[in-house]
């Protein structure tokens, strides 16, 4: 039983107990306080860190922004100077080529003639330099348009032996003239490519073939491995070192220094360059002092029709004689050119005039035997309309061939549609030969 006494002891001590518990639960409040006011004070902070970081993205992508558009602006003027120079290589070939066109007719009309001793080292010569400035005026062009964006392929069956021909008529006097010798293996391979392309990389290949040799000989030919036909350069020249096998793929690089051995290194750089914008892998093994071969992929494709057995050289020339050519040509001395070459080596009769007007008024009632049109005349006549007038005029196809400096696909394009072979300058009198012998044999 509870004595008086004893309550408020127990009253005390329950409101001590209360009191304990209240100031444990305001105790862990200030503590919760505490907490949440580190938190917001964490918060303000990183807010503020954000907001600086942010400021500083902001303005590394408005500098981004501004490189960009720069750089945007830097590339257009780089395309557009490109572009520029294309265009200014391609207008002024057709210039370029003219006199050394021109010149090699005359050169060659005088080899023809009655020469002494010292008149005949002169024109070799002169020869000699005109095929060095040709040389270098065609493998400046090559890179320009194979650095081109724009540039469009030809692809088509190409007859090997019919390239193998024409590459023998052009580099067997360089070959004899060093000692050399030069042999292409017959084949009736037929593979696919850009056959202007497909002759440049070969060119390239002989040349500088013949060029390191000074024994032995270059061997050409194509040999068939499943779907491919590589093509294969064989020469008995100083070989090629490992470290250098790489480097003779650039501009301007050579073997040695020798300024004997003539060019300018930008061969090779091309028949890369071709090889591969056309796709066609190339293959290069080589030992010091004992030669090298290269290799050049092809796709093969079926052949059509069995090659055309070639005349011999004395037939072709006879297959002309007498026969009526009408030149279309501005340049003068070009027309003059073609007459002597025309004339007094192949024995035709040269029929000349400037332009589309002139060649139907020269032409009259009689069409002639074949039409040798240059490409570029005046005031924006060209080749093909003067070839189209004259055959709309003759009632009937007469055999043509274009002769241009410019290597447009749209004038590849305009060739192909009437059927007309096209003739690069700077023109071989043996090529000129060689084609108006197939056209009229």
């Amino acid at each position: 039983m509870l004595r008086d006494d004893d309550l408020p002891q127990r009253k005390v001590e329950k409101l001590l107990r209360i009191n304990s518990v209240l100031i444990d639960r305001i105790d862990r409040l200030e503590e919760t306080r505490g907490s949440a006011w580190s938190m917001f004070q964490a918060a303000v902070a990183l807010e503020q860190e954000v907001l600086a970081r942010t400021r500083q993205l902001e303005k590394a992508m408005a500098d981004l922004s501004q490189r960009n558009r720069e750089l945007a602006v830097a590339r257009a003027s780089a395309e557009e100077a490109n572009r520029s120079k294309t265009r200014f290589l391609r207008a002024a070939s057709h210039d370029l080529l003219q006199p050394l066109s021109a010149a090699r007719l005359f050169l060659s009309a005088l080899s023809d003639t009655q020469l002494d001793e010292n008149q005949q080292e002169l024109a070799q010569r002169l020869s000699g330099a005109f095929e060095s400035v040709e040389q270098l005026m065609h493998a400046v062009l090559d890179i320009s348009r194979l650095d081109s964006q724009r540039i469009e392929f030809h692809r088509q069956p190409v007859q090997v032996n019919d390239l193998f021909r024409r590459l023998a008529i052009e580099f067997a006097p360089v070959a004899e003239a060093k000692g050399l010798r030069l042999s292409f293996v017959p084949t009736h391979a037929v593979v696919e490519s850009d056959p202007v392309f497909l002759r440049r990389i070969a060119q390239n290949l002989i040349s500088n073939a013949i060029k390191y040799s000074n024994r032995g000989g270059v061997l050409v030919g194509i040999r068939k491995r499943g779907p491919m036909g590589w093509l294969h350069v064989y020469d008995t020249g100083v070989g090629i070192p490992a470290v250098d096998r790489n480097r003779i793929f650039d501009e301007f690089q050579r073997l040695n220094h020798d300024t004997a051995t003539p060019g300018m290194g930008l061969g090779l750089s091309i028949v890369r360059r071709a090889c591969n914008k056309l796709g066609h892998p190339i293959r290069l093994e080589s030992e010091a002092m004992r030669g090298t071969v290269f290799r050049v992929g092809l796709p093969l494709v079926e052949a059509r029709t069995e090659p055309r057995r070639k005349d011999p050289p004395d037939a072709a020339i006879l297959a002309l004689r007498g026969r009526v050519a009408l030149v279309v040509e501005n340049d003068a001395g070009m027309r003059h050119g073609y007459e002597m070459i025309l004339r007094d080596r192949l024995g035709m009769v040269a029929r000349l005039s400037g332009g589309t007007d002139e060649a139907l008024a020269t032409m009259g009632e009689e069409p002639p035997d074949v039409i040798v049109a240059d490409y570029s005349l005046e005031n924006g006549d060209t080749g093909l309309t003067a070839i189209r007038a004259l055959r709309e005029r003759a009632g009937r196809e007469v055999p043509a061939v274009m002769v241009t400096a410019h290597r447009d696909a749209s004038v590849n394009r305009g060739c192909a549609a009437l059927g007309v072979p096209i003739l690069a300058k700077p023109i071989r009198p043996a090529e000129l030969t060689e084609i108006l012998g197939q056209l009229l044999g």
